[in-house]
This record gives structure tokens, sequence and C-alpha cells, in this order.
């Protein structure tokens, strides 16, 4: 279909929407316009650039958005694809529609490190425009709806690229906004892409099944019509199947075959009043047994996104499983178009969502929020992913009020979406009255009241479970800034462990740590140091732009170098003092998980290390390396044993040194006509560690070569605990548990 056919089909249903004569003669001028400037512009397609903004604005002139934003779509390109200022924009249509395209338009000249980095600026832009006014988010919907639909001319790469990025933030986006018809549409639109086989599968199998549900759900809707005509109830009443991306994540999450889901048709009954809502609910319970479970009232408890129905599953004709799901024509409207039918009837200019008592959704302004908190835009559209795209719970205040959390949310994420002062002064919390711990998971309908302290006092255990990105931050903000000589005691821990004590003295001694502070900007060396202990900055960057160091002389023939520059080594502790446990001296490569101490920050072990026989379950932390890192090495011991020989020592040394290891100390003793060798060595991971002792084991005359795990002290410790279970055995028993 040409533009121009397009275009009078929007013009038709502006005119049937009864919109005013001047405003749509100000559409006709933006289409032509914009035509206009886009004149010689071609889409990967083919087609003239043109129909791309044409077919922006039919999709939303379909949602019934006001004019200015129809208008925008005409528009939404020309600013970052051809040479038209804003200040003509703004002449020609107002400043209104200027900023509706502003706030679509993608950044230009800025420079960025990497392409991850411009998108991921780009996607916050989107949502503090968002925030401001929510007509933006219209737009980028139907743009990104309409390039799914015509992805299949882009190479596959770049489809499985977009499609994945719809999935992730768009298409959760549009559920947020309770835009059904948009949502659906780019789930289904993204799986074609990204797992092709699975759409085309389910998409035959719908069609094959479509006759036998049909004929089972035309049964239900001839019954349920005679009852409603009886008791004087005016419904309209639909089947229509799941789009195919639901039916995908309802097999995939349940692992279950498609001819064993039930629900894959659903009925639907419009009815006039939310009293004729309840009245056929009755109804359809008298005639069809209801399964248990599976009774959902969204009209006492509406969604997040505004949605509201009654969701029942019964057992219809033929013994066929059904879903039936009964609202008004007002919740329909706002179940298919969400918040674009809650503007519908507003006046120009009033879709901002600066009015609180206005705007039920809330989480738009946690948006604003999570930007004053997280200047990196990365971290910033992770937290929005995490905190406001996942699954939702919705729990209340004491007052009635409703905060909505993600799936697994705790009291302290409550308590600090309700304000960090009150998170920082949580001290317990009453679940529906009753006193619970703050690891506790909310469910839905839960009325939650946080106990508070007059000053506030975070554990650095919360975050252990803790799951909004909000909470995390804020609780590790707060140690920040209050564990100053911690955390300058371990920025100067970290900082030794790289460079060695001697070297480490010597830069303190000639001033050199306060020179590099300053040129980091930070006004001294303990100023540095807390920094590296909280993480704003890492000890490769001080390292970096340290002088040469100071050669330190041997001491025997197995002295240490100059320990390596490195990034931050472990995911999950940005911002919190860490150190490696002495006890296991883990190494990247190798399972570990931290430990939560009570004043030093947190202990990083492997897994299997025996101290963690004695530590209690809450205190651990889900850490894992950050990557291999060849940068940085890190310390451990093995211990041999061997033959009594004159000369093995020195194949040993030999065999370490051929894989590019380094000694840092050995200790030579006999027993029993026994040779044993404790020797300390400088690594960068676990597989290194195996090839020298594969090299040592191979050497004629030693009996074995292992890693010592722990101290004599802590085996001593430990042992008395053979009764305790181990920490793989717990977190077995824990997942068993939930």
């Amino acid at each position: 279909m040409s533009d121009i056919e397009t275009f009078k089909e929007i013009k038709e249903i502006l005119i049937s929407q009864k919109h005013p004569e001047e405003e749509i003669v100000l559409v006709e001028k933006a289409y032509k316009f914009a035509k206009k400037l886009h004149d010689g512009q071609f889409r990967v397609s083919g087609e003239p650039y043109i129909i791309h903004p044409v077919e922006v604005a039919k999709i939303l002139a379909g949602l019934e958005v006001d004019t200015h934003t129809v208008i925008a779509a005409f528009l939404h390109d020309i600013l970052e694809d051809t040479d038209t200022k804003p200040e003509t924009v703004e002449e020609l249509f107002g400043t209104d529609v200027l900023n509706l395209v502003q706030g679509v338009t993608k950044l230009g000249k800025l420079q960025f490190k990497s392409k991850e980095e411009r998108q991921a600026e780009n996607f916050r832009r989107l949502f503090i425009a968002m925030a401001n006014d929510i007509r933006v988010i219209f737009l980028k919907l139907a743009d990104r709806l309409h390039n799914m639909r015509t992805l299949n001319f882009m190479e596959a790469a770049k489809q499985k690229k977009i499609a994945q990025e719809t999935l992730d933030i768009f298409a959760p986006l549009a559920n947020r906004l309770g835009i059904y018809k948009i949502k659906a549409e780019l789930e289904d639109l993204s799986l074609r892409y990204l797992e092709p086989e699975k759409y085309y599968e389910i998409a035959q199998l719908v069609a094959q099944t479509k006759a036998d549900r049909e004929e089972t759900v035309n049964l239900l809707i001839d019954k349920i019509s005679k009852d409603v005509q009886k008791s004087g109830i005016k419904a309209q009443i639909t089947g229509r199947a799941k789009h195919y991306y639901s039916i995908f994540a309802k097999m995939k999450r349940q692992n279950i075959a498609f001819h064993d889901l039930y629900d894959i048709t659903a009925v639907r009954v419009i009815v006039d009043s939310v009293r004729e809502c309840y009245e056929v609910l009755g109804l359809i319970h008298s005639q069809f047994k209801p399964i248990p479970g599976r009774f959902k009232d969204y009209i006492a408890m509406p969604k997040g996104n505004m949605y509201q129905s009654l969701h029942t599953s019964v057992i219809g004709p033929r013994s066929k499983p059904l879903e039936v799901q009964i609202r008004t024509w007002e919740m329909h409207q706002v179940a298919e178009y969400g918040v674009a039918a809650h503007w519908r009837y507003k006046e120009k200019g009033s879709q901002k969502a600066d009015n609180a008592s206005d705007m039920k959704f809330s989480w738009m302004h946690k948006l604003v929020e999570y930007e004053k908190d997280m200047k990196n835009a990365e971290d910033y559209v992770k937290s929005v992913k995490i905190d406001l795209f996942s699954d939702q719970v919705f729990a209340f205040t004491p007052g009635g009020d409703v905060l909505d959390l993600p799936k697994d949310a705790t009291p302290v994420d409550f308590s600090y979406r309700i304000h960090s002062d009150v998170g920082h002064k949580t001290v317990g919390a009453l679940i529906n009255g009753r006193i619970v711990p703050l690891n506790t998971k909310l469910n839905n309908g839960d009325i939650v009241e946080i106990l508070t302290s007059k000053t506030p006092a975070p554990r650095l255990d919360w975050l252990t479970f803790v799951v909004t990105k909000q909470a995390s931050q804020k609780i590790k903000q707060w140690f920040k800034k209050n564990n100053r000589e911690e955390h300058v005691k371990m920025g100067k821990t970290n900082l030794e462990h790289d460079l060695t004590k001697a070297v480490f003295d010597e830069y303190l001694k000639s001033g050199e740590f306060d020179k590099v502070g300053k040129s980091m900007n930070y006004q001294s060396a303990e100023d540095l140091f807390a920094a590296i202990g909280y993480g704003e900055t890492t000890v490769n960057k001080v390292v970096n732009k340290l002088r040469k160091p100071v050669e330190k002389k041997p001491e025997d023939s197995f002295h240490s170098t100059r320990r390596k520059s490195s990034k931050k080594d472990i995911e999950g502790l940005e911002g919190l003092m860490y150190s490696f446990a002495m006890c296991c001296s883990p190494i990247p490569g190798e399972p570990i998980v931290g430990v939560v101490t009570r004043s030093k920050g947190v202990s990083v072990h492997r897994i299997d290390c025996k101290t963690l026989e004695t530590i209690p379950h809450e205190r651990l932390m889900d850490i894992k390396w950050a990557g291999v890192n060849t940068n940085k090495t890190y310390n451990t011991t093995i211990r041999i044993e061997t033959a009594e020989k004159l000369g093995l020592l020195k194949d040993v040394i030999s065999a370490v040194s051929d894989n590019n290891t380094n000694i840092t100390n050995a200790t030579i003793k006999t027993k029993n006509h026994v040779g044993i060798i404790e020797m300390g060595l400088e690594l960068d991971n676990i597989e290194t560690l195996k090839k020298v002792i594969t090299c040592i084991q191979s050497l004629p005359d030693v009996y074995s070569v292992k890693r010592i795990q722990t101290s004599s002290n802590m085996l001593k410790k430990t042992s008395s605990n053979k009764s305790q279970k181990s920490f793989r055995q717990k977190r077995n028993d824990k997942n068993k548990g939930e």
C-alpha cells in the first residue's frame, strides 16, 4: 500500500474519532512536510522512506492518541535523518510536537567508548523522556513495531540483535503500559527471529488443533450466551487463541509439551457493569466445574498496568479445560490500549506524567530517581530492566497504598521503595500483622508494616537477599559513606597485595600516592585508598599512574616480583570492601562464595572451603569472577612429597618456571625419608595451577602434589564440627525447600 493510501486511512480514522478540522489540517501539513524532507531516501526493503513514518502514524491513530502525537509520528526521524533544525519544527508545529520528536531522537554527535554504551545512553534518554511525557513511549513503541514488521529485510545477525532488544526492553514496556495489542505482536515477532523453529512449530500446532478448539469453544459460548440472556444481562462473548509467544513461554516455564497445555484458547465475556461481571462468574461456575487455584480477581486488585478482569478456568464441554475472562467495556479498552486509553479523553498537553495524583503509573517516577542515583548509563538500563520489567508483586502499606516490586522482593526492598531513610532505619517488619524475618519473600496482597529505629543502621548482610537495584545501591552507598576507616584499610591492603609491601611503603614515604590521588581528583592519599576500598576506582588505574616501582632486592632464590595490576576481580561486590580468604586462597576459574563479615566487608572463599561449614547460610552471598584477567596474579600454596634425591628441587622449580608461574616462598623438610616441599605460588587462574601440578606430578620420584586448602589451625577448628552440613548441602536443602 502506498503512503498516500495509508494517509487517507489515517485521515478517516481521525475523522471517525471526531478530531477538529483544524487539527486534521495540521496533520496533513506534517505528512506533506515529512514526505518532502524524506524524498529520495529509501528503506532497506527498497520502499520510499516516507512509508515508515506514515505506518507509525497509523499505528498511533489506532491507539486513539492525541493529534500532536500523530504529527510527531510523521516527523520523528527528521532531526536524525535530515538537515532540519529543531527551531523549524517548533515554528511550524509548536513546542509540544518538538519535545515529542526530540524525546525519540537518538544521540547524534556525542562520542562513546562502544556501541553498547551509546545504546544504553539512548535508552536512558528515552526512559527519562517517557517519565516526563508518556506519549514519547507511544511513539517509540509504534516505531519499533513497524520496524519489527519489516525486519525480514535485515541481515540475520541484525535481526536477532533487534529482536532480543525488543524482547528485553520494548515488549516489557508495552506490558507495563498495559498496551496488550502491541505487546503481543512485539513478542510474537521477536520469537519468529530468535527461535524460528519453535515459532513455526507452534504456529503449525495451533493451526492443526484449530477446528477442534473452535468446536469446544463454540459449545461453551453457546451455553454461556443462553444463561446470560435468561438473566437479562447484555454481553459480548468471543473466543480467541493465545498468541504464540505466551504459548512458548508457558511450555518453557512449565517444561511441558504443546499438547499438555489446556488454556491455549480463552473465552472473553464483556458486560456493562462490575456487578454483572460477578453475576456472569456465578452463572459460569454453576454450569461448569471450576479448576481449583485458577481463579484470579483483577477487578478487586488490578495489576500495576491498570488491567482489570476476572479470570477463571473451568472444565468445559467435552471435558476440555478452558479459561474464561470477564470484564466491562471500560476494562476491555484499558486491557487493549493500556495507559493510552487512560489519557484518551485528556486535553492536549495533559499527557505529562508530572502529576502524581493523576498518574496511576508511579513506577515511571522511579525512572527519574534511578537516573539521579546511577550516572552510568549501562547500570541505569540494567536497573530498569531488573526492577521494572520483571514479574511483579503488589504489596500494601498499612495506609492502603500499593507498591509494586519485583518477584522475590523482601520487606527491605519494600522499605527502600518507600524512601531511602526508611530503608536505612529498618529494624523489623510485620506482614499481615505478624512479625517476620527481613529476608521473607513478599506475596501479592501482603500488608507490610516497616519497624524503624531512630538512627540509621543498615546491615551488610541485607545485600544477600534484596532483589531491587534501588535497595542494593542505597545500602552500598551508605556503607561507602559511613565505613571510611575500613575502606581506607582495605584500599591499602589491596595496593600492598599488588605492589608488595616494600614497594607500597616506598611510594607512601615519597608522597607518590598523594600526587596520584590529586591527579585523580582526590584530596589526599587516604582519600585515594578509601576510593579503592569501596570500589569507586581500581588498583589497576592507580598502578598505571604510578612511576616505575622501586626494585626490591632478592632475599632468597624464591623472591617474588611485583604483583601485576588488575581491574575489579569480583562481580556482585561493587562498592563494597572485600578480601580473599587466606584459608583457601581462591583463584579465578573455581567456584566462589562471599561471606559477609560483621565489620570488615566481604571475605571471598572457595565454595568447597572447610570454613564454610560453620558459617550461617544467611551470611553467604552469590558472587562470581568478573572474567579472566591475565594481568593479575593470585597466591596459593602447594605441598609436594618426593623421594630423597639430589637435584629434585631444581627439577620442581624448573617445572613451575616453565609455566610462567612465580614462586613467592618455599620450605623444605624431610620426614621418614620423604622430602616435603611447601611452595607459595603466584598465578593468574585455576587452569595455570592445574598445568603446574600436572608438570610436577610427571617428574620421576615425585609421590604426590596437592594444594593446601586451609591452615592447620583452621583444620583443627573445623574437625570438631563434623556433624554440620557442608555449604553445598545447605544450599541444596535451601533450594529443595523453595
